[in-house]
């Protein structure tokens, strides 16, 4: 069964943690100073577990009227299974709950394709940010009614 869990501040983050070390520091090679930014204490995480087992994350910073998707980050056994839309789909989701009408991201280079997909579009060149090519990506309004968890494979 699929679950969410949303977290705010910086506590119980350790599952969160957990996802974006394997993912940005292991395997892309982030450094911790970094991934861990300091920014986690004024963010909205997420959590998506299956059965019980973290298998997703993100989180949204809002900064005045800037709401700004991050750390999207799917365990690399439970890729290509739909966790990452769904996981992006739940951000956008509650950023427009919260008054973001407009979602902004910095997507990897390899992922702007992905993101394209969920109605982002490029709004910048391509750029490094911490070795690793990124493209600014911007969004407008709500998702719609495609939130559900019947859109896991």
């Amino acid at each position: 069964m699929i679950t969410t869990e949303w977290h705010t501040g910086d506590k119980d983050l350790h599952e969160i943690h957990a996802i974006r070390r394997a993912v940005f520091m292991e395997e892309q090679g982030v450094s911790e100073e970094d991934e861990m930014d300091g920014t986690d204490v004024g963010a909205i995480h997420l959590l998506v577990c299956d059965d019980g087992v973290p298998v997703a994350t993100g989180r949204i910073l809002i900064d005045g009227d800037i709401y700004t998707l991050g750390r999207i980050a799917v365990i690399k056994e439970r890729r290509g299974k739909g966790y990452g839309d769904f996981t992006v789909r739940l951000l956008i989701r509650r950023a427009y709950e919260l008054g973001g009408n407009e979602q902004r991201l910095h997507s990897q280079s390899h992922a702007v394709g992905f993101y394209k997909k969920l109605g982002f579009v490029a709004e910048t060149d391509e750029y490094m940010e911490a070795g690793i090519p990124h493209v600014g990506m911007v969004r407008r309004g709500d998702i719609g009614g495609e939130c559900e968890k019947n859109r896991l494979k």
